[in-house]
C-alpha cells in the first residue's frame, strides 16, 4: 500500500513541530454527528499552503470546500469499513512505530552513541583476550571468584608472563587453544559493547582491568591500532591445498605449480573471470568469475588474504600468487569502499545501535525518566502473597501458575489511570522461566523480574498514550491515518473504476472528443552520422527513394556502424520534433547538430484530427477520474449531512488573514 499522490493539496508530510495558533478552538462544521474544529483547519491550511500550486486553493472559501470534501471522503471510508482492512492496520501500525521512536528514545543519548560509534569506526583495533566465564545472573560469590581469577592472571601478565601463553593455559574461550587469544583486527559494532569500549579505551601494549560482559570477565591486551581500511570487493582464483604433511607434499607442489601457470596466463592477457570460472576451486565464487561478497577487516578467516586484498591499489589490479591456510590464491581488486562521512552513515549507525547492547543505554534513559514521571505505589500485601507462591522449581522451568489465578486479580500497582493486576504479573513471571535466570535466593529473583515488569508496563503505557501526551504526534498520526484511508478509497471508488469501466470511459470520451486533438503531424525518416560524407551519401540514396534498411546495408561495414536511421511520426510543437523539418514531402539538406550530421526525409504529412480513444487513453482516464471525483463529492454531500458554522468561519478567516 503506497501513498504516491498529493491528494487535494493535503500533503502527508511528517512534521513534529506543533503549530502554534492563537485562535480559540471552535466547531467549524459537522458531518452528521462528528465535529471538526477551527484549529485543525488552520493548522492544515498553514502547513500545506506553500505546497499548493493552484492559486484558487489558497483562497480560504475554496479551501474550505476542499477540506469538507476531504473529510466527507474519510467519513465514507470509515462507513464502508476500510479502517478494518488488515493491510491498512499493519501499515498504520508500522508508521506509528517508526514515528514513535522520536518520542520513546533519548535523542541526546542516541546522538552521543552515533558519534561514538562513528569515531570508533574510523579505527581498527587488534587485541587478544583471556576469558573467565561466569553467568550473567550468577551468585555474587561466583561472580567475585571469577573476577579475582581474572585479576590474578592479569598480575601474572604484568609481572612479565607471556599473555599468549596465559591465554592458552587459562582462557575459557574455546578458540584460545588455536589462536592464543588473538582476535585479529576489529572495529565498532563487531564485539559486544562492553568489550568494544574497553578495547578502544586500552592503550596499545597495555592490559585492561577485568571487563564484564554476558560471557564473563575478559582481560584485553591491545596489540595494535590502525586507520580503518573500509570495505573492499575482490575476485579470486583459489587452488586448494592439503594439510602440510610428507604424504601431501607432491599434491601441494602441484597446486603451487597450477596457480603459477594461471598467473602466467593472466600476464599473457587472458581474462581473469574466465580463468576463475575454469580453474578456481572455490565452488561458491568460481561461477561468478571469482567475485566474493564485500568485506571489511576481520570478517574473513584469513588475515593473509585480507592484507593482500587491501594492499591492491587500483580496480582490476591483481596480486601475485600467495598462500593462505586454505590454499593458493590470486586476488583481483574490484572496488574499494572507504569509510563514509558521519552524515552519510547516521541512519545506518542508528539501526546498528538499536540492534546492539548499547541500545540498553537509550532504554535505560527513558526508563529513568518514566520513573520520575509516574508514581508507582505497590500493594505490598498482594506482592507478598505472590512472592510466597514462587519456589525453586523456577530455576528448572518447572514452576506452575496457581490454579486459583483469578484470586490475584487485585490491583498490584497503578500507572496514571491504568490498573495492573497481580494475575498479569504472575503470568509474566511464568514466561521468564525461559530466560534461565540464576539470581538467588528466589525472593531476589522475583524482585528482579518485578522491576523489569514495571519498566515494561510503564514504557508500554507511555507509548500507548503518545497521542494524549504530544498533540503534534497525534496530528501527524491522524493525517497519515486519513491519508491511508483516502488512498484506499480513491483507488476503489475512482482510480480503479476509471480504468475498468470501459463503457463509462468510452461514453466520456465521446462526449468530450474535442478536448483530444492531434496537431499537424509529419512522418519523417532521419539518417545520422558523425561523418559528413556518409550523410551526404545517405541523402543521395534518400533522393532515390531507397529504404532505411537499404541505406544501412550499403553504408555500414560488417564491424563498423557508419549511419543510424529512425522513422517516426512527430507532432507539431513536440519537444522531440527534428530540426530542419518542413511540413512538405521531400529530402532536406545535410545539417549539423552537435557532433552529428543529419538528413531528413518527410514521407507523409498528416493533418490535424481527433485522437482516437486509444491515442488519448492516458489523458482520458485522468480526466474521467476527475469527472467521477467531482460528481462523487456532490453525491457524498447528499449521503452525509454537512453543517457549516458560517459565523465561526468568518471569524476564522478574519483572524487568518491578519
Amino acid at each position: 500500500m503506497k501513498i504516491n499522490k498529493l491528494i487535494l493539496g493535503f500533503a502527508l508530510t511528517i512534521n513534529c513541530l506543533a503549530f502554534a495558533q492563537s485562535e480559540k478552538k471552535e466547531v467549524l462544521f459537522t458531518i452528521d454527528d462528528k465535529s471538526y474544529f477551527t484549529d485543525e483547519f488552520s493548522r492544515v491550511y498553514n502547513k500545506n499552503i506553500d505546497l499548493v500550486k493552484d492559486e484558487s486553493q489558497k483562497d480560504l472559501n475554496q479551501y474550505m470546500e476542499l477540506f469538507v470534501g476531504y473529510k466527507l471522503k474519510i467519513n465514507k471510508a470509515n462507513k464502508i469499513g476500510l479502517q478494518n482492512n488488515t493491510k491498512y492496520i499493519n501499515e498504520l501500525k508500522s508508521y506509528r512505530t517508526q514515528l514513535s521512536k522520536n518520542y520513546t528514545s533519548d535523542t541526546k543519548v542516541t546522538k552521543a552513541l552515533i558519534e561514538e560509534g562513528y569515531n570508533r569506526s574510523l579505527k581498527e583495533i587488534r587485541a587478544s583476550h583471556i576469558l573467565i566465564t561466569v553467568d550473567e545472573n550468577a551468585m555474587p560469590a561466583d561472580t567475585l571468584k571469577a573476577y579475582n581469577q581474572a585479576l590474578d592472571i592479569r598480575r601474572k601478565a604484568l609481572a612479565g608472563e607471556d599473555f599468549a601463553e596465559l591465554a592458552v593455559k587459562f582462557s575459557q574461550d574455546p578458540s584460545s587453544k588455536e589462536n592464543k587469544g588473538d582476535l585479529g583486527y576489529f572495529s565498532a559494532f563487531r564485539m559486544v559493547y562492553a568489550f568494544e569500549t574497553a578495547a578502544y579505551k586500552t592503550k596499545k601494549g597495555e592490559i585492561s582491568m577485568p571487563v564484564r560482559t554476558r560471557f564473563g570477565y575478559h582481560l584485553i591486551k591491545v596489540t595494535d591500532s590502525r586507520d580503518n581500511r573500509g570495505e573492499i570487493s575482490v575476485a579470486h582464483i583459489m587452488i586448494l591445498k592439503k594439510a602440510n604433511t610428507d604424504e601431501n607434499a607432491v599434491e601441494n607442489e602441484k597446486a603451487k605449480t597450477t596457480i603459477q601457470d594461471i598467473y602466467t596466463k593472466l600476464k599473457q592477457g587472458e581474462n581473469f573471470e574466465s580463468l576463475a570460472n575454469q580453474f578456481s576451486q572455490d565452488k561458491n565464487s568460481a561461477p561468478k568469475g571469482g567475485v566474493l561478497p564485500r568485506f571489511a577487516s576481520g570478517q574473513l578467516s584469513s588475515e593473509e588474504f585480507e592484507n593482500v586484498a587491501f594492499g591492491l591499489k587500483k580496480p582490476n589490479e591483481y596480486s601475485e600468487p600467495f598462500e593462505s591456510q586454505f590454499g593458493w590464491h590470486i586476488v583481483k581488486l574490484v572496488e574499494k569502499y572507504p569509510i563514509k562521512k558521519l552524515d552519510e552513515m547516521e541512519r545506518e549507525l542508528d539501526e546498528k545501535i538499536r540492534k546492539d547492547d548499547r541500545s540498553r543505554l537509550i532504554t535505560n534513559s527513558l526508563t529513568n525518566k518514566l520513573h520520575k514521571k509516574y508514581t508507582i505505589v505497590r500493594d505490598e500485601k498482594l506482592y507478598a502473597q505472590i512472592k510466597a507462591l514462587v519456589n525453586d522449581k523456577f530455576y528448572t522451568g518447572d514452576w506452575k501458575l496457581p490454579a486459583n489465578l483469578k484470586d490475584y486479580n487485585g490491583n498490584l500497582f497503578k500507572i496514571e489511570d491504568k490498573n495492573v493486576n497481580g494475575a498479569e504479573f504472575l503470568s509474566y513471571l511464568e514466561t521468564q522461566q525461559k530466560a534461565n535466570l540464576k539470581i538467588k535466593p528466589i525472593t531476589k529473583l522475583v524482585d528482579y523480574v518485578y522491576q523489569n515488569f514495571v519498566d515494561e508496563k510503564m514504557t508500554n503505557y507511555y507509548n500507548d498514550n503518545l497521542e494524549k501526551e504530544f498533540p503534534e504526534f497525534s496530528n501527524v498520526i491522524e493525517e497519515y491515518r486519513d491519508g491511508l484511508l483516502l488512498f484506499d478509497l480513491m483507488e476503489r471508488e475512482i482510480w480503479d473504476k476509471a480504468k475498468q469501466d470501459t463503457l463509462g470511459l468510452k461514453n466520456y470520451y465521446n462526449a468530450n472528443k474535442l478536448k483530444y486533438q492531434w496537431k499537424n503531424r509529419v512522418e519523417v525518416l532521419v539518417a545520422s552520422s558523425t561523418k559528413e560524407d556518409i550523410v551526404k551519401e545517405a541523402r543521395k540514396l534518400l533522393k532515390k527513394d531507397q529504404t532505411a534498411d537499404f541505406i544501412k546495408a550499403n553504408l555500414n561495414a560488417k564491424d563498423v556502424v557508419n549511419v543510424m536511421t529512425k522513422q517516426e511520426i512527430y507532432e507539431e510543437g513536440a519537444e522531440n520534433f527534428p530540426k530542419n523539418v518542413l511540413f512538405k514531402t521531400g529530402v532536406s539538406e545535410v545539417y549539423k547538430d552537435g557532433e552529428f550530421y543529419f538528413v531528413n526525409k518527410v514521407l507523409k504529412i498528416i493533418p490535424a484530427a481527433n485522437k482516437t480513444l486509444d491515442d488519448a487513453r492516458g489523458r482520458v482516464i485522468n480526466d474521467y477520474q476527475q469527472y467521477l471525483e467531482d460528481n462523487w463529492v456532490s453525491d457524498l454531500k447528499k449521503e452525509f449531512k454537512v453543517t457549516i458554522n458560517q459565523e465561526v468561519f468568518e471569524r476564522l478567516k478574519a483572524s487568518m488573514k491578519k
